[in-house]
This record gives C-alpha cells, structure tokens and sequence, in this order.
C-alpha cells in the first residue's frame, strides 16, 4: 500500500519545462521471511525510493512460550529449554541459567560448592561455544554483504568445535550439558587433545579471516560509517555485548563483575575504535567479535594450561531439587550480550516463575533508531552488526 507525500519540488534541465515530481512512501514487509532479517523477524518499513524513513521490528513468528514452560518442569529439567534460546550459544545459555538457580540458592542459605576442576571445564567449554557463535556472525555477515567465501571457512572452524562437543556430551547443537552443581560429563581425552590442536591452529585461522574480509575495500565500504550507534544511545536502549562495546564502551560482566573463575585469567575487552569510520558504525562492531575470538582463544588456553588434575565435574546436589521460598536474578556474559534468568521459588521443585532478560531482545529495539535515513542495503547491514538470533528473542 503507498500513501504519497507532499510533492518535492526537484530541478529540472535548463530549457525543459519545469514539473512539480510527487515521491511516494512505500510501505514493505520485509521478512519474517528473509535471509538478510537472520530468521522469522519482521520488518515493517517504510521507504522513499531507497531511502528507509521508518523501521517497526514485528517479533512473535518463532514464539515458544519457553517461560511458561518453566514453570511446569524441574530446574534440572528445564535446561533444555534454555538450549534453545540463543541455540548458536547453547552452552553459555545452559551455564547462564544454571548459575542464576546456584546463586539463588546461595542467596537464600544453601551452600552451593562447585568443584574447582569443574569449573575450568565450564569455562573452557563456554569459550569454545563464544567462539562458534562469533564464527556464525563473522560468515554470515560476509553473507550479508555478499561475499560467500568467508562462510565456508567459518564453518569448518566451528565444525572442528561442534566435533568437540560431540565427544564431549553427544550432541552437536543441543547439549544440556551443565547442570546445576556443574556439569554432567568430563571432558574424555581423544576430545582434550583435539581442544589443544584447536588451539594451536587457530591463530592461524583468525589471520586467514581478516585476511578475507575484514580489510576488504568492499566489505569496509559497506560497513563504514554506516549504522552508527553512540555509546549513550546503546545505553539508553540497554543494549550490550559487542554491540554496546562496539560503541566505545568497554563493559564486561567477565571483567566488571566476574563470576566462576574468570578473575584467575589475563584477557581484554576490545571495544569499538572508529578504526576505518566512526566508533559505533557496523564495521567496529563486527571488528569486536573478531578481536572477542582471540581474546576467548587465549582463555582456553590458559585454562588448558592451568586445569587441576581430573576431579569431581558436580558438586552434591539433591536429584530432587527444592529451592527454599524467595527470589533471584543473576547475570552472565553471553557471546551476544548480558542474558540473566529471575527466578521465584514458592519452595517446590519447579520455578513459581522464571523470566529471561535476552540480549538480542535489547539489542534489536536499537534498529528503530539507527535504521531511519538508511538506504535498504545498508538496513541489511545494520541488522546483521547486531547478530541476531530470534530463538532467544522470541523465546
């Protein structure tokens, strides 16, 4: 449907007849099927020829009531679920909830004590599963852009981790592999030494994808100064992660408020520089995720160097789970931002109520802003900077 606009005058040739050119608004649903909308997101735009001059995010195709279900399920039971959500990050997502149910009951008086050696798997497993969810945003940005090289090479890194984490719980996308007290499995051997191969080959990899993409004329002429985020903005909006980094902000809850062992490991926080742009614009922010990947490399190695000797993987915890009658909210790192689960117990073994703060939810909301003015190619862009996943947004 179109509604037309008052008439812009536009300059004609000199010696033609000078004529009054009317522009129409076109209003265009672009997704919830479409490549460049990274899933069931819908667009509602509203266009003046290429030019965006509105952008309304229509959310609710891939809904799963996820949080409702909680409250029918054990909290052991309802990791699954959480697999789920941001199913690109399926372990931090399963840490993140399993460390609000062990903080909650910390909260209300019942010691929770995971054991040490269990908490390097955690964070070496976690690491790993950053870096396979920062692959799929590098190649699928390429794909965004155009260009379909840099996506295959994504893949075969992250099919080197999936194979990992195979060995270690037997699934490849869907793990449910910590629980709360720690985690269900060790990590056999065949799969420690293919984590210390991963480890020396990687470095190497991160080159090659910089080498393909990252300085490239095209890829930097399409994602320079384009989308630009200013720090109080993001703020504003509650967006985090590379996103809120790659505005200059160098905010971290695994540095600002750390939780399992990350205080013991030497890392940074790359934030946004304006390096080919502006600070804040699409490029900074897929430049973060490119310098989070090797900043988690040197995580894991770390932790590989430093794991105690094979120890308990979980801590003593009742099979029949009760939480004493109270509240809690805990927060982790996510590859995409800070996700947080807020949990209410009535003393039963399932949540009175569980609510998810996801980080995509947030960090979506910012596209209302920064997509006014955009060309639609540019929109694209904007959209795959974020790195969304609508599994976690929907829930």
């Amino acid at each position: 449907m179109t509604d037309v606009r008052p008439h812009q005058d536009i300059a004609t040739p000199a010696g033609d007849i000078a004529k009054p050119i009317k522009s129409e608004l076109l209003h265009i649903n672009m997704g919830p099927q479409h490549p460049s909308t990274h899933g069931v997101l819908r667009l509602f735009i509203t266009t003046d020829g290429e030019m965006v001059t509105k952008v309304v995010p229509y959310l609710g195709y891939l809904h799963r009531c996820a949080e409702k279900i909680a409250e029918g399920n054990t909290y052991h039971q309802y990791i699954i679920y959480t697999d789920r959500m941001d199913y690109l990050a399926a372990m931090n997502c399963n840490w993140t909830y399993c460390l609000a149910v062990e903080n909650t009951l910390r909260s209300l008086g019942v010691e929770v004590e995971i054991p040490e050696y269990a908490e390097y798997v955690r964070v070496i497993i976690g690491e790993l599963n950053r870096i396979a969810s920062h692959l799929i945003a590098f190649g699928t940005y390429g794909l965004d852009i155009g260009a379909m090289t840099p996506f295959f090479h994504a893949l075969r890194e992250r099919e080197a981790i999936l194979n990992i984490f195979e060995k270690v719980c037997g699934a490849r996308l869907m793990y449910s592999y910590y629980d709360v007290g720690g985690v269900k499995w060790d990590i056999p051997d065949d799969a420690m030494d293919e984590i210390k191969l991963f480890i020396d080959l990687f470095p190497a990899k991160l080159d090659e994808y910089n080498e393909l993409l990252t300085g490239n004329k095209i890829f930097v002429e399409r994602t320079a100064n384009v989308g630009v985020l200013d720090a109080a903005t993001c703020i504003d909006y509650g967006c985090t992660g590379p996103v809120l980094r790659g505005s200059g902000v160098k905010h971290d809850l695994r540095k600002d408020d750390p939780y399992s062992i990350y205080d013991r490991f030497d890392f940074d926080i790359p934030v946004g520089t304006g390096t080919v742009g502006t600070v804040g614009d699409c490029w900074d922010r897929y430049h973060v995720r490119m310098l989070e990947m090797y900043e988690s490399w040197r995580i894991i190695q770390q932790a590989v160097d430093r794991i105690p000797p094979r120890g308990e993987v979980m801590a003593k915890m009742p099979k029949n789970l009760k939480v004493p009658p109270g509240q809690g909210y805990y927060r982790a790192e996510n590859p995409k931002g800070e996700m947080g689960f807020y949990i209410i117990s009535d003393g039963g073994t399932v949540p009175f109520r569980c609510k998810t703060r996801s980080p995509a939810f947030h960090n979506l909301h910012i596209i209302e802003h920064v997509g006014k003015g955009q060309m639609i190619s540019d929109l694209c862009a904007t959209i795959g900077s974020l790195d969304l996943v609508l599994g976690e947004i929907d829930r």
